[in-house]
């Protein structure tokens, strides 16, 4: 079920985007927000990284964009294209599905060192779901403000 409603979040953002240029997908939301579609997907990679990789597979790597570990980097889409954006993201998915699917059980875990704490594989899921979620409520006004589409 988890499986199920993090992947239904994860190509809501990719349907959110469908059928944009790259120049409408770097539209920015409103000053002084850099927020875009773009970004959104770029932030989404490095979120995927960070809880799939480095927390429940303990890999120590580096951000896909960010070398100090914040986020806010990602959003700035100002340069960024389509391929190079959704190619990061999609192979961030890619990994996370084969940690996730190669786990034991979801109580498999992980250490979050931000919380200094362990996390379960469960938590790590619903927290993505969470975060997917949220996102995609801006990529409805996001999307909305480019062209009028709303909806699923």
């Amino acid at each position: 079920m988890l499986r199920g409603f993090l992947d239904f979040q994860r190509a809501t953002l990719a349907m959110k985007c469908d059928g944009l240029s790259d120049e409408e997908l770097r539209r920015q939301s409103m000053p002084p927000s850099t927020l875009s579609l773009l970004g959104l997907v770029r932030h989404m990679a490095e979120v995927e990284r960070v809880w799939f990789r480095r927390v429940i597979n303990g890999e120590d790597l580096s951000l896909v964009w960010s070398e100090d570990g914040d986020f806010q980097t990602a959003y700035d889409a100002s340069t960024a294209t389509r391929p190079e954006a959704f190619d990061a993201w999609r192979a961030e998915v890619e990994h996370a599905r084969r940690i996730e699917e190669r786990a034991p059980s979801l109580d498999v875990t992980g250490y979050w060192p931000r919380k200094k704490a362990d996390v379960s594989l469960r938590m790590v899921m619903l927290h993505m779901i969470h975060e997917y979620a949220r996102h995609n409520g801006h990529a409805d006004f996001l999307r909305e403000g480019i062209d009028g589409t709303v909806g699923y």
